[in-house]
């Protein structure tokens, strides 16, 4: 199909004004790849690149934000999943036995002729395995101890009573805290640090371990 020059010419001004080739295609009904065979040697000023690097950005903020609303509808499908899940199951104190297993098993130290010990630096993750812990067996506050691992750009004091806080144990059973050096390279925003507890009974570590080793074999690990 040939097109009047006039018609070339209003693309081509358009092309000009900074119009990108998909604004240009729509407003004058012609294919993208027409457009763009027809503009491929069209110098552009100044005022029209930014123009077209301005479009570009909002494409991407949009794009942005078409995919943030995405991932949230597809968070909440998920979150109401897995509650419709979660209360089907019957909490009792074996079933909170295997899990602090579980736990155990992932983040605990398995060495454990004397103390039973847990790492972490989530919060989340350190006051759910406590709360395993605590309803699964009958524990002694007093036996906890609990070591953070900080860095230099850290405020100890704070951080121990973020930590106390968080685990239900008194400040006076924290030990004296480890400071990491610092390279100065990075410092992590909200980072709390991590937390060593060491729970004075190696019985219920063992308890933990065999569990877990019982657990993987009844699925045929």
């Amino acid at each position: 199909m040939r097109y009047p020059k006039a018609f070339r010419k209003k693309i081509i001004k358009a092309r000009k004004e900074g119009l990108s080739l998909k604004e240009i295609s729509v407003k004058f009904s012609i294919s993208k790849s027409t457009a763009s065979l027809w503009l491929r040697d069209i110098k552009l000023d100044k005022k029209a690149q930014k123009r077209l690097k301005k479009r570009k950005l909002l494409g991407y903020y949009k794009t942005q934000l078409t995919r943030q609303r995405k991932r949230k509808k597809l968070f909440n499908k998920l979150n109401r999943e897995a509650f419709i899940q979660t209360n089907k199951i019957k909490f009792d104190k074996n079933y909170y036995l295997l899990l602090c297993a579980v736990f155990y098993w992932a983040e605990g130290t398995h060495s454990c002729d004397t103390v039973l010990k847990f790492i972490n630096s989530e919060p989340l993750l350190i006051k759910t395995f406590l709360k395993l812990l605590r309803n699964s067996f009958t524990i002694d506050n007093k036996k906890f101890r609990a070591l953070l691992h900080l860095h230099e750009y850290h405020n100890e004091q704070k951080q121990k009573e973020y930590w106390s806080k968080i685990t239900g144990i008194p400040l006076s059973q924290f030990y004296r805290s480890y400071l990491k050096p610092h390279t100065k390279k990075r410092m992590r925003d909200n980072y709390p640090g991590c937390i060593a507890i060491n729970y004075m009974d190696h019985l219920i570590a063992k308890k933990l371990i065999v569990t877990y080793n019982v657990f993987a074999k009844t699925l045929g690990v």
